[in-house]
């Protein structure tokens, strides 16, 4: 009771400053049931009267409220699917960029990760460069002349994300429950997944391993790299990698006073993203302007990688077959890499849904970058989406989103830069690669690999079936040996659910009696 009564707490401060902040001019009313009309009325009656539109007024807000709603805005950013293409857009905004902490509790926690003291590992630390709802980052010297970027967690700040994360939880739960609307929504979910990515990016070993993994996957990529970790100095609190004397890509002017080559790095822009993304199922998935530079060497390097994302196989697949169709124009295609991948249902016609791809495809083809509206783009993809009944896939969202944010990187290094035409060299080489010849050997090296696992796993499969059958025989010659209690218990039960329970079982065992049979 005291821990719901907390929780309610923090959620009614919560509302109160996302209402008094005007933030919630951006619910439209007109969707709302009229109680919710009624108290959305209500809240909006304490704004301030100042000027700002939406996006300026949700991000003063989520600022106010600390770290977890900063994170929490920019996580919904991410998810359009969930909050509308228009307010998705409106959180891209959302600058996470927060107060500094004194240098002096930067070096207590720096101490604490690494176990020396300070002056035995730097001979010198800056103030703070840049700070973040999680952590902020110093500029270093080590003793062999090396230039450092650190990067530490904010004190306090797990203690913070925990009870902002339960009431969140509480939150949700409340609204599942009281609001049919809003289970649609999934609010439970989204707050758990927020909470993982919350624990992974709290974690800056974990940043560290990324950054790892990412060097090794584009170590030979042309023109792109990332800071390597220093792993002797970094700690759950602690990162300290390579420090980066680059130019921010949304720095025009500094760019072409360096006299790097703007188009050259729209496209590269592009192309590392679709090479992670395609070739690695491994891919920066916050490749904002403030996380991309140029160095003096005219390559693109990627920082802060606390959000990734991952494909599968057949994730990589799909995302290939399908850029391939839409940059030869082949919907049909299109369309049943979605049917064959299972995403749409198969009540519904291929034929249908390749019309609705080409609406998609048709209007950006050949078109320049500056032509192209990706929020509109958006609106229709996902009113496509939810006419032919398809399952949100997270991973694909988080792509998706990403790409769309890379296009407009690259989109401002270059106007006129043709997403299609080059994006095809990457699409193409990867298909020609892994589904041509050599993709379909080693994809069946794979399938004999799967099938000598399944053979050597038949003794095991086979003595358990035996203990199974055993049981059942036992329990058929003996009965079941129950409690008094256990017999009043399910005595109180409707006994048709011992039906199905036996039933049950037996499905279980012939089950495994085919599953042998076949073998």
């Amino acid at each position: 009771m005291i821990g719901a009564v907390a929780h309610l707490a923090r959620n009614l401060h919560a509302g109160y400053v996302l209402a008094r902040e005007g933030a919630l001019s951006l619910i439209d009313a007109s969707v709302l049931p009229p109680g919710a009309r009624l108290g959305l009325g209500l809240a909006r009656l304490i704004e301030k009267q100042r000027a700002g539109g939406g996006a300026a007024r949700l991000s003063s807000a989520l600022t106010r409220l600390g770290p977890s709603y900063v994170k929490f805005g920019q996580f919904l950013a991410t998810r359009p699917d969930i909050v509308g293409v228009e307010v998705a857009r409106d959180l891209e905004s959302l600058q996470d960029r927060m107060p500094p902490f004194p240098k002096a509790e930067a070096v207590a926690t720096i101490e604490a990760a690494i176990g020396r003291p300070v002056s035995d590992i730097f001979v010198s630390l800056s103030e703070p460069v840049a700070a973040a709802s999680i952590a902020q980052v110093h500029r270093a010297v080590l003793s062999d002349g090396r230039t450092v970027a650190v990067k530490v967690v904010r004190p306090g700040v797990r203690e913070q994300f925990h009870k902002d994360l339960q009431a969140m939880r509480f939150a949700a739960r409340l609204a599942e429950r009281t609001l049919p609307e809003a289970r649609r929504l999934r609010p439970q979910d989204i707050v758990e997944t927020l909470a993982r990515s919350v624990a992974v990016e709290i974690d800056l070993r974990l940043e560290a391993a990324a950054l790892s993994e990412l060097a090794d996957n584009t170590g030979a990529d042309p023109g792109f790299r990332v800071p390597r970790p220093d792993w002797d100095l970094t700690q759950r609190d602690v990162l300290t990698t390579e420090w980066i004397d680059g130019i921010p890509l949304h720095r025009l002017d500094l760019i072409d006073a360096a006299g790097h080559d703007r188009p050259a790095l729209a496209r590269t822009v592009i192309q590392s993203f679709l090479r992670q993304a395609i070739r690695d199922g491994f891919f920066h998935a916050d490749m904002h302007p403030g996380n991309l530079m140029v160095d003096g060497e005219g390559r693109l390097v990627a920082v802060d990688t606390g959000i990734m994302g991952r494909l599968g196989l057949k994730e990589r697949r799909f995302l290939a077959e399908i850029l391939l169709g839409f940059i030869r124009r082949d919907y049909r295609r299109v369309a049943q890499v979605h049917f064959d991948a299972g995403y749409v249902p198969a009540h519904h016609s291929v034929e249908d849904f390749a019309q609705a791809i080409r609406a998609i495809g048709e209007p950006i083809h050949n078109r320049r970058a500056s032509e192209i509206s990706m929020a509109r783009l958006l609106t229709l993809l996902f009113e496509i989406t939810s006419l032919f009944d398809m399952a949100t896939r997270p991973e694909l969202v988080m792509l998706q989103k990403t790409m769309v944010v890379v296009e407009g990187v690259a989109r401002g290094l270059d106007p006129h830069l043709n997403i299609w035409a080059t994006s095809e060299p990457v699409v193409r080489d990867w298909i020609e690669r892994n589904l041509g010849p050599i993709g379909r050997v080693e994809e069946a090296g794979r399938g004999l690999a799967t099938l000598a696992k399944v053979v050597s796993d038949l003794p095991e499969m086979a003595q358990r079936t035996e203990r199974l059958l055993a049981k059942l025989e036992r329990v058929a010659d003996q009965g079941l040996g129950l409690s008094p209690v256990q017999v009043t218990t399910i005595g109180q039960r409707p006994t048709r659910n011992l039906s199905f329970i036996a039933l049950g079982i037996w499905v279980v065992v012939v089950i495994l009696l085919f599953g042998l049979a076949a073998l």
